[in-house]
């Protein structure tokens, strides 16, 4: 499903603490792929601080799309449209990239296609396996989300499950404070947990009752905290690692199942990760073994790929543009934009 000839998105991603422009071919090809990460600031807080994001992204967010442009060797006299993140995220930090978006829009006379955030995390794996074509299901996890959606094609989702709570990466970035390794979490404790026994502790795994497909992390994040303070009321000495490496096994667990479960249930013979949280190994195997077991082609993007990037909005928003999505100038950015929703 691709034109003949090149088409050149300029696509920007400004949803929460990474400012990022990118230049990509005909949905798969990446020109280039330029991302300004506040991490290091938002450290010494502890997670994110919107206001801080928002300003951060007006300072890079020019810079980012130049440098974009330089590294593609393009200008913007080459760019065929401008794809941009409108939802969901942080409302501010939202706003820039929006901004930035509708004024190289209009000054170029350049067709303007917002970008649903999720929609970027699933079409990461285009680039990453030029063979991969919808249907597929897929697993979205990351700080703010956990989605099993069956995609039915280029830009047409059905939501299968959702988390009743807590969003997976929430979870690990929680679980991380609570045991002294700080901000980001998922990272931090996918190391640690190398270094511990994943049987060393029952943590439980939450089953909704009217949804099979539906998550829920808040239950063992307490379950873990009431470990921790358990043993120092106890004046107990806990092995992080193990605390580490029986919560991630908890998540991993839950979250391969359901995934595996919905895609037997619906014929699906390929199943793709996306989101921050695909980065994690022990997801990521504990996916691997689950799909070999029973038949299932895994895919999952590079880890730059999974976080925060203008390269999977712009690679959505191909796809949105060649299927007639245009927006107009009064294009907002909606902080909580569902998926399939335009």
């Amino acid at each position: 499903m691709s034109d003949e000839r090149e088409v050149k998105i300029l696509a920007i991603e400004s949803s929460c603490d990474e400012t990022s422009a990118a230049v990509v071919v005909n949905g798969r090809k990446v020109l280039s792929n330029i991302i300004y990460s506040q991490i290091d600031i938002h450290t010494l807080y502890g997670g994110v601080v919107p206001e801080i994001a928002s300003r951060k992204h007006i300072e890079k967010v020019n810079q980012v799309i130049k440098a974009a442009l330089k590294e593609a060797d393009c200008t913007l006299d080459d760019i065929d449209a401008v794809a941009v993140t409108y939802g969901p995220g942080l409302v501010g930090a939202l706003l820039v990239g929006v901004g930035a978006a509708k004024a190289i829009s209009y000054a170029k006379k350049l067709p303007l296609v917002g970008v649903h955030h999720i929609e970027g995390h699933i079409a990461a794996n285009f680039i990453e396996s030029p063979d991969l074509e919808p249907p597929f299901m897929c697993l979205v996890v990351s700080g703010g989300h956990t989605h099993l959606v069956k995609v039915t094609g280029y830009g047409e989702f059905e939501i299968l499950g959702v988390t009743r709570d807590d969003a997976a990466g929430e979870a690990f970035d929680k679980v991380a404070r609570a045991i002294g390794l700080g901000y980001p979490g998922g990272p931090k404790v996918d190391k640690l947990a190398k270094e511990g026994n994943p049987d060393a502790i029952s943590f439980p795994r939450a089953k909704i009752s009217d949804n099979e497909y539906d998550f829920s992390f808040s239950g063992l994040k307490s379950a873990v905290l009431n470990y921790i303070n358990s043993a120092e009321m106890k004046h107990e000495e806990i092995n992080r690692a193990d605390v580490a490496a029986s919560f991630q096994k908890s998540v991993t667990d839950v979250l391969s199942e359901h995934a595996v479960n919905a895609a037997k249930k619906y014929g699906m013979k390929k199943l793709a990760l996306a989101g921050g949280v695909a980065s994690n190994s022990g997801l990521r195997a504990a996916m691997k073994e689950l799909c070999d077991k029973n038949g299932i082609e895994l895919y999952y993007p590079k880890p730059v790929l999974c976080t925060d990037n203008a390269a999977m909005i712009g690679a959505a928003g191909y796809y949105e543009y060649i299927k007639g999505t245009r927006h107009g100038w009064d294009l907002n950015a909606i902080p909580n934009l569902k998926l399939g929703e335009r």
